[in-house]
């Protein structure tokens, strides 16, 4: 892979949103089990290693097991995750993949009855959030150091 011009060093206002996107995250109710899931999660979906390696060692240091942290790609197959993660997961994947219709109605309502319509939303940004920053992150081969 060649190396490409990172944004930041370009153009470092463009960051502002992004930015701004993560200080709503770092300040809403989410716990930091819950954001670092949906980091992994969609960062293993959409192939950024830069993110994986970041989100891994966050959620390390945050108490997350390794054992948990092994076996998330295929969370379905196993009891590692409550229900509430299950949720969060299977929402994390439809959102990753909204070409393929995104989060189906009985998956929200699924979500609805878990979690209240604050912590839904702040769920959800955080899956926009971090497809975005993926996009960055994959299309500027940005690299793990």
């Amino acid at each position: 892979m060649s190396n490409r011009k990172l944004i930041y060093d370009v153009d470092p206002k463009a960051y502002e949103g992004m930015f701004l996107l993560e200080k709503y995250l770092n300040e809403s109710q989410l716990t930091v089990t819950h954001k670092e899931l949906i980091k992994i999660r969609t960062s293993q979906l959409n192939g950024c290693g830069y993110c994986l390696d970041m989100h891994s060692k966050d959620a390390l240091q945050y108490g997350e097991s390794a054992r948990r942290l092994f076996v998330l790609a295929g969370w379905r197959e196993t009891d590692l995750f409550t229900v509430e993660e299950q949720v969060i997961l299977e929402m994390t994947e439809a959102v990753t993949f909204i070409h393929s219709g995104g989060i189906s109605d009985a998956l929200y309502a699924k979500a609805e009855q878990l979690f209240d319509a604050t912590y839904l939303a702040q769920l959800l940004m955080c899956m926009v959030t971090i497809n975005a920053w993926n996009r960055i992150g994959v299309a500027t081969h940005l690299k793990a150091k």
